[in-house]
């Protein structure tokens, strides 16, 4: 079957919690070091909900693949045009194109909201990431060094961002 890729319900928060505890302890694109609890993922799902901000899954024959989502780049009034994204893959899925499903809703569902700039944050070694993001139009626009660190090791952080232009 093909993925199909949709927005998530409450009752896909175990398959995206999954997914995202995977990240937490065997990757750094995700600078947690201690996996989430379904209680959390909850309340951070009611959260995008509420904020309406969304999250899609990637679904494959009703297993949880993949999801992204995007959420407030910061808090001040000042950056209520711009938002972060996330998109996360299960590591059994991998390179297989899942990513570049999960990122034109996102794009999408900005545009909606009349949002003006997508931000997406990405560990610097983290090269897949930042050809996935680039080839949706997302440039780097700063690097900081060594701002994380996780697995023993000191981590760079780049921010790429994709400023949306008006819809025709």
């Amino acid at each position: 079957m093909p993925i199909l890729i949709r927005p998530a319900t409450r009752a896909d928060v175990p398959g995206i919690l999954t997914i995202y505890n995977d990240a937490v302890l065997n990757t750094t694109a995700s600078w947690d070091y201690e996996p989430s609890t379904l209680d959390a993922r909850l309340a951070w799902y009611d959260e995008h909900v509420a904020c309406n901000f969304p999250v899609f899954v990637a679904d494959h024959d009703g297993q949880i693949v993949g999801w992204s989502a995007f959420g407030k780049f910061r808090a001040k009034i000042g950056y209520q045009f711009s938002v972060e994204n996330s998109v996360y893959v299960a590591a059994d899925q991998r390179g297989q194109g899942i990513g570049k499903l999960l990122i034109p809703p996102l794009i999408d569902a900005a545009r909606e909201r009349r949002l003006h700039v997508i931000i997406a944050g990405v560990e610097a070694s983290n090269t897949v990431s930042i050809r996935l993001h680039a080839h949706f139009g997302f440039e780097e626009v700063a690097r900081f060094k060594q701002v994380g660190y996780k697995f023993g090791r000191w981590l760079d952080l780049i921010f790429m961002q994709r400023i949306l232009e008006p819809e025709a």
